[in-house]
């Protein structure tokens, strides 16, 4: 049988998990800076603000990625699946641009980075 209590609890579970994902959706922030990893490996870091074409070359395989008007995306790549040049442009923190066959990320970080804060 449902209590009282049961019901109370579920409508607090529910009102801290929109919360929670309304919090995690809003913080998406202007970044300024693009860095690309390649393997793991950092590659390269540059401005958000200075248009660009960089191109990423490894032993059998190419990416270009484009840095306009405060935007980011994946121009062109020689993976199969295209998945990451139909990504589209991204500018804000969080963001992400993934060539999985290529093992290639770009993503937009701010200046002071993101940091996670204990308090206690």
């Amino acid at each position: 049988m449902i209590k009282k209590a049961d019901i109370a609890l579920f409508f607090i579970i529910l009102a801290a998990g929109l919360a929670l994902s309304w919090f995690t959706l809003t913080m998406n922030t202007d970044g300024d800076k693009v860095t690309i990893t390649v393997d793991g490996e950092p590659f390269g870091v540059y401005s958000l603000f200075k248009d660009q074409t960089i191109e990423v070359k490894q032993s059998d395989c190419t990416n270009y990625i484009t840095i306009k008007d405060g935007c980011v995306s994946m121009e062109s790549s020689t993976c199969k699946n295209q998945v990451c040049v139909n990504t589209g442009k991204i500018s804000q923190t969080k963001d992400s641009i993934v060539c999985l066959p290529n093992k290639v990320m770009v993503e937009i970080t701010s200046e002071g980075g993101d940091t996670d804060v204990i308090t206690g």
